[in-house]
């Protein structure tokens, strides 16, 4: 895994409650990224390491700066301490790029989903796709509260006049009375109805492609209405930046001592039923390797040398995991004899 330190020359503030962070490239050593993926931030707050991960919301092909766009979140101690101390002039040491959820096959037909701070990996897919293919159609089907905190707001606007036929927006308020100045403007929640209603307006084919970005009961009803209408699950890609964890998973799990080596040293654990094993090392101020946190990077990594551990969480299938290979993100001990070295 590389690092690099990045120097802040932009803060763009998007609405109220979102920032973009808009870092210079290195001089040397230019930083290679596709869009849709994700920058890694480390900081150290209050005597304790932090790493998130934010899509980029620059595309490569159009920004010469790369930018990551920043919601505040209540009681987020990592996202109120960008907002309330990050300025420009600062340096923030990031980790390289990583992430899946990326454009790779060719189609006629783009449909972007998103709800709020969900449209960071969309905008970078869409400024990428609208200028590299000059055939594509991209259609963005956007959720929020009101055109206030809808962001990008700017950008969507200035990309329907610049593509008017190739670029069109669909957006859903949950405000109680709708701006009629926005085109595409529709009142309430992206559910399976309505995406099914605007899948038929649009009068899309099968052979279209479907990027989701957004909280899992939103991903779980466009993905619902994509079946139904026949898309087949190779067309549908989704970015996950929650793990969900099925209680009925945890019921043969215990709290249980756990043994880490890392960097020839070895630290006792205690990993409390409910936790990961990541989670507790990083409340025992044992600073290991991770980035995602929701089992799709590989950083976490372990190789297990004794006793028995499950992960759980995981929404996409890891087939490029070894038999001992575990993502301690989401991994839970079964037995009290678990022995994982960091790799």
């Amino acid at each position: 895994m590389k690092f690099y330190t990045l120097k802040v020359v932009e803060i763009r503030q998007e609405t109220a409650d979102s920032i973009t962070l808009c870092f210079k490239q290195p001089g040397l050593r230019k930083i290679q990224y596709l869009a849709g993926q994700y920058l890694t931030l480390i900081f150290r707050i209050n005597g304790r390491r932090y790493i998130r991960p934010y899509s980029f919301s620059s595309a490569p092909a159009v920004d010469k700066l790369l930018e990551v766009t920043v919601k505040r979140i209540h009681n987020g101690i990592v996202s109120n301490y960008i907002h309330d101390t990050i300025s420009v002039g600062d340096s923030v040491e990031v980790m390289q790029p990583i992430g899946d959820f990326v454009h790779s096959i060719p189609a006629n037909e783009i449909f972007l989903w998103g709800i709020g701070s969900g449209i960071t990996p969309l905008i970078s897919l869409a400024k990428q796709i609208l200028v590299t293919d000059e055939i594509a159609k991209v259609n963005l089907i956007y959720g929020n509260r009101n055109y206030e905190s809808t962001i990008f707001m700017n950008q969507l606007l200035n990309f329907s006049k610049l593509y008017p036929h190739r670029f069109l927006v669909s957006h859903f308020h949950t405000q109680l009375k709708v701006n009629p100045t926005i085109p595409g403007l529709i009142e309430g929640r992206i559910d399976r109805e309505k995406a099914l209603y605007i899948l038929r307006e649009l009068n899309q084919e099968n052979l279209s492609l479907h990027y989701i970005c957004g909280p899992a009961g939103f991903k779980d009803s466009v993905k619902d209405a994509l079946r139904i209408i026949g898309i087949d699950d190779c067309f549908v890609f989704s970015e996950d930046f929650e793990l969900i964890k099925n209680p009925e998973d945890l019921q043969d799990i215990h709290t249980q001592q756990v043994k880490l080596k890392f960097e020839n040293s070895e630290f006792n654990l205690e990993v409390v039923k409910g936790q990961t094993i990541l989670e507790s090392a990083l409340d025992a101020g044992i600073e290991l390797p991770y980035s995602c946190q929701t089992g799709n990077c590989s950083t976490c990594k372990g190789r297990l040398l004794n006793g028995e551990v499950k992960m759980i969480g995981l929404s996409k299938k890891r087939d490029d995991l070894l038999f001992d290979e575990y993502l301690i993100c989401c991994a839970h001990p079964v037995t009290n004899n678990v022995y994982i070295e960091i790799i």
